[in-house]
């Protein structure tokens, strides 16, 4: 075993994946972090989803045809992708390479199924499980969402009740309360702070 100089350690960019269920806040609280520095990049996801009224292409998603996608998988452009509620979900990985080449951390924000893949791909991110602080929470913002029918809401409500059932896949949990967003940035912010301060500290590779 070789000495290493403590005041020579170095230090790595983080990938951190904040995932969680439906409803939660996920893409409220990503952008939220990223308005208080810009040593973070805002990884973003491709969909072949149509985009909500307030959805900006390359800036929320990436908005593609199902052709589009198709071609990504087929030159293995994609981190991980999954079938989400009938459309086409994944995460393009080269803007991943450059975000961390340029010192920076990366935040994604995945469905839980997505992160169980990159968990396998890349063990050593930062996994968060966002949460609302009660089950009627979770139900009443996917209800004000009014973005679903009735058949589509159901479907919404019975995954986010199994997606609870896998909190123990990851690393920490973040209660994202009602009116409280600020407090569960901060949280997130602390944890990746800690992250940053690991003695065993590895860079990530894709």
């Amino acid at each position: 075993m070789t000495d290493q100089n403590p005041y020579d350690r170095p230090t790595y960019p983080l990938l951190i994946v904040i995932s969680g269920p439906s409803g939660v806040g996920k893409d409220t609280i990503a952008h939220m972090m990223l308005e208080c520095t810009d040593s973070f990049y805002f990884v973003v996801t491709a969909t072949t989803r149509p985009p909500r009224s307030s959805e900006v292409h390359a800036k929320d998603y990436f908005f593609l045809s199902h052709d589009e996608f198709a071609q990504m998988i087929e030159e293995d452009e994609l981190l991980e992708w999954a079938v989400v509620y009938n459309d086409y979900k994944g995460v393009p990985k080269q803007q991943i390479r450059d975000a961390l080449d340029s010192n920076r951390d990366v935040i994604m924000r995945v469905d839980v199924q997505g992160a169980a893949t990159i968990r396998n791909l890349v063990p050593n991110a930062i996994f968060v499980f966002l949460m609302a602080e009660s089950e009627e929470s979770m139900i009443a913002r996917l209800r004000e969402r009014k973005s679903e029918t009735a058949e589509g809401l159901n479907l919404r409500i019975a995954t986010a009740r199994q997606e609870m059932k896998r909190l123990e896949e990851f690393d920490y949990f973040v209660v994202n309360a009602e009116h409280q967003q600020q407090q569960a940035v901060d949280r997130i912010l602390d944890i990746i702070g800690a992250a940053h301060s690991q003695v065993d500290q590895l860079p990530i590779e894709l």
